[in-house]
């Protein structure tokens, strides 16, 4: 379930209660007359199936609530209640299979913007790698592909194509491939410092090294791991299943391309950095791939469920109280009848 508030401006706070009230898969209504001050206007809380909820958000959205008002959505970790029960069986579909795109955009927009904190950890993540590839070290290779931030930017260019939002696929391809560039300088000056003290030498990137040459070796095989990687890593987005996220961080050979690519470049290397470049854009053009046709497919196949409005008459009987049925509650913000005398 998720649970909206909304700020409305008075004169439109009956439609949205008549959207809320005709969206099925909503429940808890309440409405506050007069108790917002920033912006002014009523307080409408409800909570919604998340089947049902990027229908319910795009009719808020439809009547200018975004922009007049403010419509804010929490994930509700726990609802004891039948009425949220029984609304989730009246939203059609699947609770796991919905998608939130305004969520989606908004957290892949936060995530692909070109910032300090990013280029940081882009910076850090392919030093490490540095210091992997060049030793060898599989453990070093896996930890800096945890570290990596770059699933972020990538996944904005798929929503961004997905959703056609020009601007967001932009700016996350900027923020992708600037990172990189940042990165790969930052790496090569590295590399060459660690040579000056003696911790690298060149014949330590030319020798054998079983455990990451495939690094610099890209094959058909890495082109349909990075496509799986995409797929999975599209789904951990939209189910928000942050575990499955860290698989498919240390699955796919982003960094650690990057890191091989700066490391022989310091020492003069081209047919590795050639090697380490293929492999990077290789995957990175295999991950956009699969995030563009699984947004697609989600986007296709929840259009085979199309939200249903609630019966007319289907909730004008609420039990009270006290047990039994009877007519519904008053409209909130309308003082209740008095009492027969």
């Amino acid at each position: 379930m998720l649970h909206l508030r909304m700020i409305t401006p008075p004169e439109r706070t009956e439609d949205v209660v008549a959207v809320v009230e005709r969206t099925v898969g909503t429940t808890h209504l309440v409405v506050l007359r007069g108790a917002a001050r920033v912006p002014p206007g009523d307080l409408v809380l409800c909570d919604v199936a998340r089947e049902a909820g990027d229908e319910l958000l795009k009719a808020l959205q439809h009547l200018g609530i975004d922009k007049d008002g403010s419509i804010a959505v929490e994930n509700i970790e726990l609802s004891l209640s039948e009425r949220a029960d029984a609304a989730e069986e009246e939203a059609p579909g699947e609770a796991a299979d919905a998608v939130l795109w305004e969520q989606l955009t908004d957290a892949t927009h936060e995530e692909s913007t070109l910032t300090f904190t990013y280029c940081a950890f882009m910076m850090l993540a392919t030093m490490i790698a540095a210091c992997g590839v060049v030793l060898d070290n599989a453990i070093l290779i896996v930890g800096a592909m945890a570290v990596g931030p770059e699933f972020g930017p990538l996944a904005g260019v798929s929503v961004g194509v997905v959703q056609r939002a020009p601007r967001l696929a932009l700016r996350s391809l900027i923020a992708l491939l600037a990172g990189f560039v940042v990165a790969m300088v930052a790496t090569t000056v590295f590399s060459l410092g660690m040579d000056a003290i003696g911790q690298f030498q060149q014949g330590m990137l030319e020798q054998p090294r079983p455990n990451t040459g495939f690094i610099w070796q890209p094959d058909p095989l890495s082109f349909v791991v990075s496509l799986l990687a995409g797929v999975a890593g599209v789904l951990s987005l939209t189910s928000s299943k942050s575990g499955a996220m860290v698989g498919v961080a240390i699955s796919v050979t982003t960094v650690p391309a990057a890191a091989n690519a700066a490391v022989a470049l310091s020492y003069g290397e081209f047919a590795q950095m050639w090697g380490s470049a293929a492999q990077l854009l290789l995957n990175l053009g295999g991950i956009m791939l699969a995030g563009i046709v699984t947004l697609s497919a989600q986007k296709a196949l929840w259009r085979g469920h199309p939200g249903r409005e609630v019966p007319p008459g289907h909730r004008a009987q609420t039990p009270r109280p006290g047990g039994g049925g009877g007519p519904a509650s008053p409209r909130a913000g309308q003082p209740p009848r008095p009492p027969p005398r």
